[in-house]
């Protein structure tokens, strides 16, 4: 098998000092997930140094490190780890001729990223890297790029911010061919003092990176969309819109809700398609136009990517549909525990809306919201009553205006954290509940999933 990278290569890349020759198929900063033949980079940290875990990553079969200080192991010796990171993904992006995609957005990035990359790998003998979990940071990105393999055909990368300034410095790395923005929605607001328009302005950032020739693709139904427009105009050879709305150049004609799934005829610049998105909800259907459009702009074949959406993998966390047991019966869960914002808890109300049986919210804070925060958790009541929602279990201080404003509407139980959660949900959940589980990552609903999948409700 050929080398993801070799000790020369690497110092190359990082300004580095190659202690012996060696060669890796992978790379981690985090010795948990060291595999046999990887590349650990001992990274600083604010509560512990990567080189801590050099003796683990080793044991665990490393067969190299970056490091800042020398080590009896195979290393690459380096004044800065992180930059060095940087720098290798950076080489990463130089040395390969593959067409890239790169993707923001405040709701949906993580999942369009991975429905763009399915969409391009259904083609067979196609070779498509891609940002794993939500690497997509200022540590994430460089090690995302760093693990693209030299031959690839597509790279396609996540790219996240909570601060203006952040996306730029990611996308001039990434250089990607296609800029993907899937929506604008009041995600770590607290940190824009403009709102969505400043929003608006930090993912518009990404147009920056692009390649010459490259394509900017814009939510046409977006309020921010001439604004995102206007930042694209900057870099972009291409600009392409997606929506719903009349005058998107990638449009959504007509739309069945299945259910479980949405059935679609898309209109695009001089194709037609019928599909199938293997998702629910209005949402996934904005997703997968985001989709088709990128897979045109890189010159991918639409029919297989078509194929593709029609096949996705549930995302834990992210709208996974599991059934679990329940006393002596099944209940239907809704994992949506990874993150949450007015937006999308919104959208996945709505997907709630249409299941049967009682339906029950387990309901998490969400974060950074700053001075908005209690106004934009109350103003869910109405659509958690039009979702018609029997019982809610909110979780969080921050969701005690959510639970003023449905007291006396609908059944509320207000906690303080995923512990007591678990509790009451146990007291409360029944057979034939389709019950929901969403809210920001920090507040660990996922716990309360595991849980709930582990057969222990």
């Amino acid at each position: 098998m050929t080398a993801l990278w070799t000790s020369t290569d690497i110092a190359a890349a990082t300004g580095g000092t190659a202690s012996a020759d060696f060669a890796i198929g992978g790379v981690a900063f985090d010795s948990r997930e060291i595999g046999p033949g990887d590349l650990f980079v001992a990274m600083p940290g604010t509560a512990f140094d990567g080189h801590q875990f050099l003796d683990t990553a080793f044991s665990r079969g490393a067969a190299g490190a970056i490091v800042s200080q020398p080590i009896a192991q195979p290393h690459v010796l380096v004044e800065d780890t992180a930059a060095a990171l940087n720098a290798l993904g950076v080489a990463s992006r130089g040395r390969t001729t593959a067409r890239v995609a790169g993707v923001t957005g405040s709701v949906g990035k993580t999942g369009t990223k991975e429905a763009l990359a399915a969409a391009l790998a259904r083609k067979p003998g196609t070779r498509v890297h891609r940002s794993v979990k939500s690497y997509n940071n200022h540590t994430g990105v460089p090690l995302s790029l760093s693990r693209m393999p030299a031959d690839s055909d597509y790279g396609v990368f996540e790219m996240g911010m909570n601060h203006a300034g952040e996306i730029s410095g990611l996308t001039r790395m990434v250089r990607p061919h296609v800029a993907v923005i899937t929506t604008i929605a009041p995600a770590h607001i607290e940190f824009f003092p403009t709102g969505l328009d400043g929003i608006a302005d930090a993912k518009g950032e990404i147009f920056e990176g692009l390649e010459p020739g490259g394509t900017a693709v814009i939510p046409f139904d977006s309020p921010q969309r001439d604004r995102l427009i206007q930042h694209a105009k900057v870099r972009a050879a291409n600009i392409v819109t997606f929506g719903l709305g009349e005058g998107a150049d990638v449009r959504a004609r007509e739309v069945i809700d299945n259910g479980d799934s949405s059935t679609v005829t898309a209109m695009m610049p001089g194709v037609e398609l019928c599909l199938t998105i293997g998702q629910a909800g209005a949402h996934w259907v904005s997703n997968g136009l985001a989709v088709l459009a990128a897979v045109q702009a890189l010159g991918g074949d639409l029919g297989i990517a078509a194929l593709a959406l029609g096949d996705m993998a549930q995302l834990a966390g992210r709208g996974a549909r599991v059934k679990i047991r329940i006393g002596d019966g099944e209940a239907l869960l809704i994992d949506e525990s990874y993150n949450a914002n007015p937006t999308s808890m919104r959208a996945t109300l709505a997907v709630l809306a249409r299941e049967q049986g009682r339906k029950v919210a387990v309901l998490g804070e969400m974060r950074e919201l700053g001075a908005r925060g209690a106004e934009l958790h109350a103003g869910l009541a109405d659509d958690v009553v039009a979702a018609g929602v029997g019982s809610a279990l909110l979780v969080g201080d921050a969701m005690l205006p959510l639970a003023d404003a449905l007291d006396g509407r609908i059944d509320v139980n207000h906690v303080a954290d995923t512990k007591s959660a678990i509790a009451a949900l146990a007291d409360t959940a029944a057979p034939g509940d389709a019950i929901l589980v969403k809210g920001s990552n920090g507040v660990g609903l996922s716990a309360l999933v595991a849980h709930l999948t582990t057969g222990n409700a």
